[in-house]
């Protein structure tokens, strides 16, 4: 169920298990793809997940701006800085707890969002008697492809699940103008603060090497791991353990 979509006096009836919470960023993901690439496919793994499982789930809006500031030399990018991150994500979670759904998991699909979510998500865990859960969809897939940035995974997820947003004829400049690897490193020092720094056109990696077949394989492993998450999420109990 979407909770946007539903009016308030369904979401009241209806017998909601869990609540998922999209995060993601609007930023430069190349030539090729859209700027809203982190957020869209956070959203379209958790409405897969939600579709899939077997417990009452409702889906909340997608957060689309995070932690960012890493593009800003590429327009478009937008960011807030992560303590604006952390209060509005833990916020948003908060009012979602407030109607008693006591179990949310962060559906995230931005690499700079993942410290400030697992923080709050350890927070809110603390602090009320909830479970919150982060969740990062590529940490929970495993294909022969490096993840890179607007590189060959998130670019099959988008081949996928919105293909009419992808500039397939771009891909060869994207890889051409891009960069290998991510950063400048010195031993196991990354010395750039900004993707710029490495990258002319903002790609990591080769668009060329996507496919739909790969996403639907990417997004399927992501939908069984958020799957089994939310299983093991509704077996604990949201009590806080008491002093020992």
């Amino acid at each position: 169920m979407h909770l946007a979509d539903a009016t308030w006096t369904d979401l009241d009836e209806a017998d909601v298990d869990v609540a998922l919470l999209p995060v993601g960023s609007t930023e430069q993901h190349g030539p090729h793809a859209p700027l809203g690439t982190d957020y869209l496919t956070a959203a379209a793994i958790a409405d897969s997940a939600a579709e899939a499982a077997k417990h009452e789930v409702v889906v909340a809006p997608a957060v689309p701006i995070g932690v960012a500031e890493e593009h800003r030399q590429f327009t478009g990018t937008m960011w807030v800085t992560p303590d604006t991150f952390r209060a509005y994500v833990r916020e948003a979670v908060e009012s979602l707890l407030g109607h008693g759904w006591d179990r949310v998991v962060l559906v995230n699909g931005h690499g700079g969002n993942v410290p400030a979510i697992e923080e709050v998500a350890a927070r809110l865990t603390r602090d009320h008697d909830a479970l919150v859960a982060p969740f990062t969809w590529f940490e929970a897939v495993d294909v022969d492809l490096p993840m890179g940035h607007a590189g060959a995974v998130e670019t099959s997820i988008l081949l996928a699940s919105y293909p009419e947003l992808v500039h397939e004829e771009r891909f060869a400049a994207a890889a051409d103008d891009g960069a290998d690897r991510w950063g400048d490193w010195v031993g196991s020092v990354d010395l750039a603060q900004d993707s710029a720094a490495f990258t002319d056109n903002g790609a990591v990696g080769d668009p060329g090497e996507a496919s739909a077949d790969v996403g639907d394989t990417l997004e399927e492993q992501a939908r069984e791991a958020l799957v089994s998450l939310l299983d093991a999420v509704l077996d604990r109990s949201t009590t806080t353990p008491a002093h020992k």
